[in-house]
């Protein structure tokens, strides 16, 4: 019996044939303008200067450079996810920018929020992150959320967001410069800060680390600029094109739910509304139980502008 290597390599070899024509010289099928392609794939300039919360990316670095233009080319090649990133970001920015000026923070540190979840507030990591802001369970709870079987606030958006901002300060006030403080989010301060110490550096762009930090803050560097002007980067969307913000009412409630389906219709909207706008509910048995002396806001919604 022929080997199955060499059976696959014959029968490869006879499709192409009978493909081109018998000329396997043929790049193109006959008649097409090769001229014109559906899709240009082309290289993007890097900008003149770049900052990142006010600090200077040091562009002249050949290594900084390189990293900023893989991650700029895979952004923007990966076409479906970064045009959904685009079009959630018209519900999403305003409000996560807000928040973060509110708590003396850049609004540049949204695009940190992209990297980690690409605006998915159901974004869950093999490691078991959750939500925006990619928070572990017990970091979730050093830093202010709950997360129990009927309540998972790292996948509320904008509370989220405020436990993210109490982070993001602690690390600042560890580092005390912002780069380093956005390369903590992912490497962790205790990680980090020994970097530091054993390289005997004291920027992230001096610092050689793990593939994923490595890479980490030049990829929010990379959609930071994809973002400000898609247009630059072969990106066709307009306002109409992005997703409304939501407009819901708050409503407290301090007492047991027994029902949410029911509770639901009696806000005149069904459980579907209510799941979408109030993501931290995490029950799978259509109820919520409220301790005494506790409450929790839901968000009733109201029709979109």
């Amino acid at each position: 019996m022929f080997p199955l290597k060499l059976v696959l390599l014959v029968s490869s070899s006879i499709l192409l044939f009978f493909f081109s024509g018998g000329d396997t010289t043929k790049t193109a099928p006959e008649g097409l303008d090769t001229t014109q392609s559906v899709q240009r794939i082309q290289s993007f300039p890097l900008p003149a200067m770049l900052t990142f919360a006010g600090e200077a990316v040091p562009l002249s670095d050949p290594d900084v450079r390189e990293r900023l233009e893989r991650e700029i080319i895979q952004n923007c090649y990966k076409h479906s996810a970064t045009l959904l990133i685009l079009k959630r970001e018209g519900r999403w920015r305003a409000g996560i920018q807000a928040l973060l000026k509110e708590n003396g923070l850049s609004e540049d540190f949204f695009y940190l929020a992209v990297a980690e979840s690409e605006l998915d507030e159901h974004a869950v990591s093999p490691v078991g992150a959750m939500g925006f802001w990619q928070f572990m369970k017990g970091t979730a709870s050093e830093f202010g959320l709950e997360v129990s079987a009927q309540v998972d606030q790292r996948k509320d958006p904008l509370v989220a967001t405020v436990a993210a901002c109490k982070y993001l300060k602690q690390a600042y006030g560890k580092f005390g410069n912002w780069t380093l403080t956005a390369a903590s989010y992912n490497r962790g301060m205790t990680g980090l800060d020994k970097a530091l110490k054993n390289q005997k550096v004291d920027s992230f762009y001096d610092l050689y680390l793990n593939r994923e930090t490595y890479r980490y803050v030049l990829r929010i560097l990379a959609l930071k600029l994809i973002m400000e002007n898609p247009q630059a980067y072969g990106f066709v969307i307009g306002p109409e094109d992005r997703y409304k913000p939501y407009t819901a009412k708050p409503l407290q409630i301090d007492t047991t739910i027994t029902d949410l389906p029911a509770f639901a219709i009696q806000q005149k909207i069904n459980y579907k509304l209510l799941k979408i706008h109030n993501p931290w509910l995490n029950s799978d048995d259509y109820k919520l139980v409220i301790p005494k002396g506790k409450s929790y806001t839901f968000l009733i919604p109201a029709e979109t502008e």
